[in-house]
């Protein structure tokens, strides 16, 4: 009576696995706007079998355990494809304007191009940059212009 939600536990536990190392599985099919999501599976499926067993070990008719396994289940589903949802929202947003943001040339920046470290908020990562006059590895920039993730910079006097 056990094994059926044991076996349903392990295979989300070994597709959660999967979709969290090599990225989700489920992605390339697009269906239903992240509807469907082996992260979201995974979980679900490992909610299943765990709620499951925890049921059946508890003492409770099985027709309980497979009713407290799916509701739960389908929660847990649910809730994740709703976070994974917002997750990806945040980071697929319209990237904040650099204009203004001050920084240091991590590389010698020139008309074909470069790269700045940046001093703002959610500034993590160097950004590749240009200028219209040569400027020196290590020299203080101000961001000018800002065309999708590349920055034109020019030097910071200040």
């Amino acid at each position: 009576m056990l094994l059926p939600f044991l076996v349903v536990g392990g295979l989300g536990l070994l597709l959660l696995v999967v979709s969290l190392v090599i990225g989700d599985v489920l992605d390339h099919f697009e269906m239903g706007d992240g509807l469907v999501s082996g992260t979201a599976l995974g979980i679900g499926l490992t909610v299943f079998g765990a709620a499951g067993a925890l049921t059946v070990g508890a003492g409770l008719d099985l027709v309980w355990a497979y009713v407290a396994a799916i509701v739960l289940a389908a929660a847990a589903y649910v809730a994740s494809v709703l976070f994974v949802r917002s997750l990806a929202r945040s980071s697929d947003g319209v990237p904040a304007s650099a204009i203004g943001l001050t920084g240091v040339a991590t590389a010698s920046i020139s008309s074909s191009g470069g790269e700045v470290s940046l001093d703002g908020p959610g500034e993590l990562e160097r950004r590749l940059a240009w200028a219209d006059a040569p400027i020196a590895e290590g020299s203080r920039v101000r961001v000018i212009e800002h065309a999708g993730s590349r920055v034109k910079v020019v030097a910071d006097h200040a």
